[in-house]
């Protein structure tokens, strides 16, 4: 899941990077990578939730656990899914900046992406304290 996390981050990061620079010829490919980055995000989103829930008659979820990794995950892997999400961040931010009403703007999606794999993984993985 953590080579997932990067792997999308790292073909958003290059394409978003490459339509900022020359929108002719890389922006297509930009838009389509943010947009396909931004639905797996949905369903992987949704996977975490079903996941979650399936452990909640069992442990105590909390969002900021789950989604957040706040006590639940190992610091390392919090730091490499965590990391992984703001990288997303800043380069969607980045990229849409540079330019302004341009369909690049499409890559403030992504982070979702980030976000939902790290849920995932915590969904799947975390240690939460068992239900009162």
């Amino acid at each position: 899941m953590i080579r997932a996390s990067w792997l999308g981050t790292g073909v958003f990061t290059v394409t978003a990077t490459a339509g900022a620079i020359d929108p002719h010829l890389f922006l297509l490919p930009a838009v389509v990578v943010s947009l396909c980055l931004f639905f797996a995000g949905l369903v992987v989103f949704g996977w975490s939730f079903a996941v979650a829930v399936s452990r909640s008659r069992r442990d105590e979820i909390s969002v900021a656990g789950l989604y957040a990794l706040s006590g639940s995950v190992p610091a390392p892997v919090k730091v490499r899914l965590l990391g992984s999400l703001v990288v997303e961040v800043v380069v969607a931010l980045a990229t849409a900046g540079v330019r302004v009403n341009s369909p690049l703007a499409f890559g403030v999606l992504v982070p979702l992406y980030g976000l939902a794999v790290a849920g995932l993984w915590s969904a799947r993985y975390g240690t939460f304290p068992p239900r009162r």
